[in-house]
């Protein structure tokens, strides 16, 4: 690359990050709904050609912020994951619901793009699909080492849910029981609903020490996907 391809390299990330920094400015001022490029480029100094020359379209800058927020997320719950013993099942839970929290915390705006209300008029490509699992297969990764391990502690199925059970199973995680599979799906969505209540106040006047009882309800769904502590 000559010197002058790298130097126009080097501003088109910094107007791109200027993009979707100026973009999350509005995120929280106005919410994901009221995203407009035009408004964007006005607050930048930018002519709106300009900008659509680093984003066609809302729904492109949309699908850039998503994916940052939940690559940021992935990287801080996979950061925590990393600093805990790697036989010690139940504080690798703890670590990772431990740190989804605090990031949903300091990233409030940015959570509620990924897992608030659909933004309207918006359907998301299959390219955030691989950055939205990142959390989830952590999760999966912890239960699968229990299960290859010591083995997890028996989990309840009813019957009628066991073609369901087994159909999960194989569509992401072949390699566990079915039962276990049901109990993910079940505890990563009161993961982020025990979050997401917090984040956006149902738990007012409600919980008051609120990093206690998340620890105690992290702990609790440990216990639900058949994590046992050694």
């Amino acid at each position: 690359m000559s010197t002058a391809q790298g130097a126009r390299a080097r501003a088109r990330i910094e107007v791109t990050a200027a993009i979707k920094d100026e973009a999350r400015r509005q995120l929280a001022a106005e919410g994901a709904a009221k995203l407009s490029l035009r408004a964007v480029a006005r607050e930048l100094g930018m002519v709106s050609s300009a900008l659509y020359r680093y984003f066609p379209s809302r729904d492109e800058l949309l699908t850039a912020l998503i994916i940052d927020a939940y690559d940021s997320l992935g990287e801080a719950a996979e950061t925590a994951h990393a600093a805990v013993t790697e036989a010690d099942f139940v504080a690798r839970w703890a670590a990772v619901c431990e740190a989804v929290r605090a990031w949903a915390l300091a990233h409030p705006h940015e959570y509620a793009l990924i897992y608030g209300s659909p933004v309207p008029g918006y359907s998301a490509p299959e390219t955030t699909v691989p950055p939205a699992a990142r959390v989830g297969l952590l999760l999966i990764g912890i239960v699968r080492d229990a299960h290859q391990g010591p083995g997890l502690s028996d989990l309840p199925l009813p019957d009628a849910l066991r073609p369901e059970a087994q159909r999960m199973a194989a569509d992401f995680a072949p390699d566990l029981p079915a039962e276990a599979a049901v109990a993910l799906v079940a505890a990563w969505s009161q993961l982020f609903g025990l979050v997401g209540f917090e984040l956006f106040g149902q738990f007012h006047r409600i919980v008051e020490d609120r990093e206690e009882f998340f620890r105690h309800a992290a702990a609790r769904l440990a216990q639900g996907v058949g994590l046992v502590r050694s």
